[in-house]
């Protein structure tokens, strides 16, 4: 289902813009509409049961109308039609990973199925119908919201993805996806000054994922090029941190560039490569090290996961980045967490 909410009711974090369960059964379908009605986005939906609704909307904000929406809901349909477009169009296009339960999608005379884990478009300028089958559960999506003039696509060009799975499980959908998912985590984590470096980021991603299916990379801005391929770099690193082949080269490699060009990419993020590796290794160690449910594994063990298989080195890269020899750290993170129990 798609939707765009009252930006009133929100700021930087993902925050609770509606949720049926705070309203009694006889007056949910009529809260949801009164929300469809202040929307930008607006489709006519039916249920099943409307005494039954069960519908939950958080979304963030991320300025200059791109939005990411969190919907759970039970079994509805939804339609937009010619007469709804041109009553209001915010011309948007919205970009929906589907993450629980079954979701059908009409648009352009395409129809299409979609499970968890795959991610399809629409366009809130074109008649689209919609449906959402819960299997006596709840389904779940994230939307993204990001207005046409922010992208450097052509409707005519965009239209042949319309109503198309993409996928998002590898390459630059994955990306996407993964980071959608990150974002609706970690959003009440971020400050209004993160705002605008995710609202970046977010747009680099949605248009790296429209123009590799339309094969129009190169009408991608260079700086955005660049920090999707910066982007992907850092997936590739994060996927192999425990492999102790993982170095500038090998990443310079897998990714067919020279190992000048990637210390100057990682230059441009102020950082280099083998101290984001090590970053990222010694945070994926820290975060193990305190976790109660990993306190049968060794400090050595640990350690050897994440890449530094010789104590004597894992020892004194962890005391330099965190203060303590890494045994000292989990042992007082361990008994703090007891004593909160």
């Amino acid at each position: 289902m798609s939707t765009r909410t009252d930006r009133s009711n929100m700021g930087e974090h993902m925050d609770v813009v509606f949720d049926s369960d705070v309203l009694p059964a006889a007056a949910r379908a009529a809260g949801w509409q009164e929300l469809a009605d202040r929307a930008l986005c607006v489709t006519q939906v039916r249920y099943p049961d409307e005494g039954s609704l069960k519908v939950r909307l958080k979304a963030v904000d991320l300025r200059e109308g791109v939005q990411l929406a969190a919907l759970t809901y039970g079994s509805l349909a939804c339609r937009r039609t010619p007469a709804l477009i041109r009553r209001s169009d915010p011309e948007l296009y919205q970009l929906a990973l589907i993450t629980g339960g079954r979701q059908n999608l009409e648009q352009c005379d395409r129809r299409v199925t979609l499970g968890r884990g795959e991610l399809v478009l629409y366009d809130s300028s074109r008649p689209y119908e919609a449906s959402v089958t819960a299997d006596g559960g709840l389904a779940d999506s994230l939307i993204l919201n990001v207005p046409k003039r922010l992208l450097p696509f052509r409707d005519a060009h965009v239209s042949r993805l319309l109503a198309v799975p993409l996928p998002a499980r590898h390459g630059v959908g994955g990306l996407l996806a993964r980071f959608l998912t990150g974002l609706r985590e970690e959003a009440p984590h971020c400050t209004p000054q993160d705002t605008g470096r995710l609202h970046s980021a977010v747009l680099d991603l949605a248009g790296a994922v429209l123009a590799h299916h339309l094969d129009r990379e190169r009408a991608l801005p260079s700086p955005t090029q660049q920090h999707v391929l910066f982007l992907r770099i850092e997936s590739f690193i994060r996927a192999h941190l425990g492999s102790e082949d993982l170095t500038p080269a090998a990443v310079a490699s897998a990714h067919q560039m020279s190992l000048r060009a990637l210390h100057r990419l990682f230059g441009h993020h102020n950082t280099t490569v083998a101290d984001f590796i090590r970053r990222q290794r010694l945070e994926h160690c820290r975060r193990d090290l305190t976790a109660l449910h990993l306190s049968h594994l060794t400090v050595h063990a640990i350690g050897t996961r994440w890449g530094f298989p010789r104590p004597a080195v894992f020892s004194r890269v962890f005391r330099a980045a965190y203060g303590l020899p890494p045994g000292e750290y989990r042992h007082r993170a361990l008994l703090r967490a007891g004593a909160r129990r």
